[in-house]
Order: structure tokens, then C-alpha cells, then sequence
């Protein structure tokens, strides 16, 4: 049977300087659905990377005495070294200044000149360096860049534009007539009342002042903008060719199922990204999903403000999945999420350390201590099973339902709703009172199988969302029934030597 095809990106990570842990939240969420989607069978691709021409990095480069590609080489580096120590499972790492990504974004800027959308004009206008991008007087906030709010400085340039205006009508009705294109439907909103509705302005796609970018094959004096020649990264890397020839890869993942981007790029990827497409003549990706940011306390992380966190330092201290899980659950669906050390160790605590990781070694204790290792199911039913047994039964629907509209935290919710009412069977059903009665050691084991069975079911799912600790597991409780579709009935868990209890999480006491 053919399995059903899943393309999910991220953004691809600015190579200006390290990415601090709001940066890599993006790509352990992206990672999460497709772990999940690979879970369920579907034939998934899976593409990441770094975004590496402009002014920006051409002046970094410079205050470091090194070449502009010298210094992407050393951060892109950096970049894909986090996202592999997150456990990251991209199927493509891309990067733009990769030599036949440089070719195809040149084809597509000249397919669009030939076709009359791109022009030559004269660029005026408030310009910020950091963001590299044009103001006009009435977006500025306070007199300063609306996304970084940094400094803006008058700047006059000979340009190429793109003619968005001219498929303002065209984009208000595509909007309008997809209504999961754009989400969280905050996001939607935002963009047609603040960017759509007043109408599109025509865009800068060239610059002069700055030589480290893309060429434009017909006029060299110009490189091409960074939103060319980054958006297009999503195709150039599947094999898109503009004369129609493209790659199978390409004609097979074409059009993604998902970008994932943070919500202060959604402009870019919800106006300028489907206008450009269209223009080109390709499907649009089916859905952009601008997600929250993560942020110190409650201010933006910026090395500015010297209070940055990275990923790398704390995987060091508490390990991978205690920072994967703070990320995919501690972040809201729609609005920003907050990191302090204090509700990072209470999440380790609270959910992996006392829910997780004691419920797992208090099952695997009992049934060493009580059957050496040997736990059978005898069927020796009570009505208190009940709710268990059916809890286990519905916890893949019920994830499904929340994945399938992206709503991870609440997924990963529902997973440990299910070991929660472990601990509470537990305590209802007293096992270490039932090893007292050697007429009770069928109902004990009975007990012990159903606890036992409902961590696995639990563990299959959590694959997608806490890799190495569900192998942990998976290793402790000595099973083989580890995919998605041994979830299809209660009693898969067989009769094997289960290990040895050992801690999954240890708890922090916060000095």
C-alpha cells in the first residue's frame, strides 16, 4: 500500500549568530509532528536549514576578519549541531548558499522579470539593517523597526520590485476561501486587517549596497533580497525547476503539508511566499502555522539584553528530553510561551520525575518483587480496570484529534492523563496489599499486566515527543510491540523478564 506523503519545514535559522532556545524551539515542535506522522505510517519529508546571504552576515563577517562564507560555515555548523543534540530527525538540512539553490532562486527571479511581475525602480524609504527591510513612516513603532525595534535610517537605492499589488484582490480570495491556510486564526486575522486589506505595496526583491547575496544573472550590480532567495529554499531543494522539469522528489512532496514559522515572519510567508508561487504557477503549501515565541520571563530573548538561553548548556546539566518536554508542552498553541528556571524544574519534577518516571519504576518493582520479573495477564477482571483499560484503548483518537490541529502541549497532555490515572490505580487497587493473600496472586498479576500494558500504550506515543526516554522504557519493559498499530487492542504485552526499575528523571532540588 502507498503510505501518504507528509512535508512539514521550519524557517530556516538566520546564520547570524547561535540560536538561543527560543530558535530551537521551532525545530523540536516541527520534529514532534513528524516523528508523530512517521508514528502513524505516513511516508514523511522533513526539511530544516540555515539562511545565509545579506547585509547582516556581510558586516558580521567583516567585524570578525573573516569571509562572509567562512562565517556561515562556522554558524550553520553550530545551528545543525543544536538541532542534532535536540534529537532533531530532518530528513534535509539545507543551506542557501548551496550552489544549486543559488542557480534555481536566479531562474526563478528572471521567469518573473520575463513574465512582467519584476520591474526596475527606485527604492526610498526607512531602512533597518538588522531586519533588512524597508519602513514607511506610519509602521514604525515609536519611530523605530516594528520587528526589532531598533533603529531605522533613511536610504535611497536603485531596486528591482515585485509587483504584489497586483495580486492583492487574488490573495484576499485565496485567504478567504482556505480557512486552515493561515493559523492560528489570530495570525489569519492579523495579516488581512493590518497587511491585505489596505492594500499590498510592491516589493523590494534587489539590492546594490551589499554584494553578499545572489547574483542577478541579467544585472550584477544587484543581489538578489533575502526573501527570494530564502522563501524559495521550500521548493529549490526538492528539485523545483522553473521550465516545468522538475525532480520525483519535488512532484511527490509538492505542496508541503505544513510550514512552521515564528509569528514574526508570518508577513513573508503568508503575503509575499504564496503571491511568488502563484506568479511561478505552483500549488501553495496547505498550511503556515505562525507559532508563538518563547520568551525570558516576559521580555524577547536578545543577546542585547543578556538573557539568553541555549538548548546545548542545558541538555549538558538535565538532558535532551527534559528540555524537548519543556518545549512542546510548556508553549502555548497561540500566544507566547515563558521560560524561567523555576517552571522548567517544576516540569521535570511534577511530570517526568513524580509521574512518569516513578510510575514506571514503582510497576517494574512490583513485578520483580512479586512474580521475579513475570508478569501474566490471568483476566482476573474488576470493575476498577475499567477505566483504565479504556483510557489506554482511546489514547490514540485522542491524540490524533489533538495533533491533527497542531495542538501538541495538549497532546503530550493526554499521554500523561493516562499515567496519572496509573499512579491512581495504584493507590485504588493496593497491590502490595494483594501479595499479602495467596488466593489474590491471579488478581495481582492481573493488576501488574494492566499497568504494565498501559505504560506501553502510553510509550508508543510518547515516542514522537520524548524519543531516548520512550526507548528507555521500551528497554525496561522488555517489549516488542512498539508501533503504532500494536495500539489496536489491549493485551499486545507479553509474558517476558521485565528489567531492572532505574530512574528515568531524577528530581531537582533548586538550590
Amino acid at each position: 500500500m502507498k503510505k501518504e506523503k507528509f512535508y512539514i519545514s521550519t524557517a530556516i535559522a538566520y546564520t547570524s549568530s547561535k540560536p538561543h532556545i527560543g530558535n530551537t524551539y521551532e525545530a523540536v515542535l516541527a520534529d514532534a509532528i513528524a516523528r508523530y506522522k512517521r508514528l502513524q505510517g505516513y511516508d514523511v519529508y522533513f526539511q530544516t536549514g540555515t539562511d545565509e546571504h545579506g547585509e547582516k552576515i556581510e558586516n558580521k563577517a567583516k567585524d570578525n576578519n573573516m569571509s562572509p562564507q567562512e562565517y556561515v560555515d562556522n554558524i550553520a555548523n553550530e545551528i545543525k549541531s543544536i538541532w542534532d543534540i535536540m534529537n532533531v530527525s530532518y530528513d534535509k538540512f539545507v543551506r542557501t548558499t548551496d550552489k544549486k539553490h543559488e542557480k534555481v532562486v536566479q531562474d526563478i527571479f528572471k521567469k518573473l522579470y520575463d513574465k512582467g511581475d519584476i520591474y526596475l525602480g527606485e527604492y526610498k524609504g526607512l531602512y533597518c539593517s538588522a531586519c533588512e527591510s524597508f519602513w514607511t513612516e506610519s509602521q514604525l513603532v515609536d519611530g523605530n523597526c516594528p520587528d526589532c525595534n531598533g533603529k531605522v535610517h533613511e536610504a535611497k537605492e536603485e531596486a528591482y520590485f515585485f509587483k504584489m499589488s497586483k495580486y492583492s484582490e487574488w490573495l484576499k480570495d485565496y485567504i478567504n476561501d482556505n480557512p486552515g491556510f493561515i493559523e492560528p486564526e489570530s495570525r489569519k486575522n492579523e495579516i488581512m486587517n493590518n497587511f491585505i486589506l489596505p492594500g499590498l505595496q510592491d516589493l523590494c526583491v534587489s539590492r546594490t549596497s551589499f554584494k553578499w547575496g545572489i547574483p542577478v544573472t541579467f544585472n550584477t550590480n544587484h543581489v538578489i533580497y533575502v526573501w527570494i532567495d530564502a522563501l524559495s529554499n521550500y521548493i529549490t531543494f526538492l528539485g523545483y525547476q522553473v521550465d516545468g522539469q522538475s525532480s520525483k522528489e519535488y512532484n511527490k512532496y509538492w505542496p508541503c503539508d505544513i510550514h512552521l514559522i515564528g509569528k514574526d515572519i508570518l508577513r513573508f510567508h503568508t503575503i509575499y511566499w504564496p503571491i511568488m508561487l502563484h506568479a511561478l504557477g505552483e500549488p501553495l503549501p496547505k498550511k503556515i502555522f505562525g507559532h508563538p515565541w518563547l520568551l525570558f520571563g516576559s521580555d524577547k530573548m536578545s543577546k542585547s539584553k543578556g538573557n539568553i538561553v541555549y538548548a546545548d548548556d542545558l541538555v549538558k546539566e538535565y538532558g535532551i528530553d527534559a528540555v524537548r518536554f519543556y518545549l512542546e508542552h510548556e508553549m502555548p498553541y497561540s500566544s507566547d510561551g515563558t521560560w524561567t528556571k523555576e517552571l522548567f524544574i517544576d516540569s521535570i519534577n511534577n511530570y517526568l520525575a513524580n509521574n512518569l518516571g516513578n510510575l514506571v519504576n514503582r510497576t517494574i518493582g512490583m513485578i520483580n518483587k512479586y512474580f521475579d520479573g513475570v508478569v501474566i495477564n490471568y483476566d482476573s477482571k474488576e470493575e476498577i480496570d475499567d477505566e483504565l483499560v479504556t483510557m489506554a484503548i482511546d489514547l490514540p483518537s485522542v491524540v490524533e484529534e489533538k495533533m491533527n490541529n497542531l495542538r501538541v502541549a495538549d497532546a503530550i497532555d493526554k499521554i500523561f492523563e493516562l499515567y496519572s490515572r496509573c499512579n491512581k490505580y495504584i493507590d485504588e487497587t493496593t497491590p502490595w496489599i494483594l501479595a499479602k493473600d495467596e488466593s489474590k496472586k491471579e488478581r495481582l498479576s492481573t493488576v501488574l499486566y494492566n499497568l504494565i500494558e498501559s505504560i506501553r500504550f502510553g510509550t508508543v506515543l510518547l515516542q514522537a515527543f520524548l524519543p531516548e526516554t520512550a526507548n528507555n522504557i521500551f528497554e525496561i519493559i522488555n517489549t516488542k510491540y512498539r508501533d503504532y498499530d500494536s495500539l489496536d487492542k489491549f493485551g499486545y504485552y507479553n509474558s517476558l523478564n521485565v528489567g531492572e526499575a532505574k530512574v528515568l528523571f531524577q528530581r531537582i532540588e533548586d538550590k
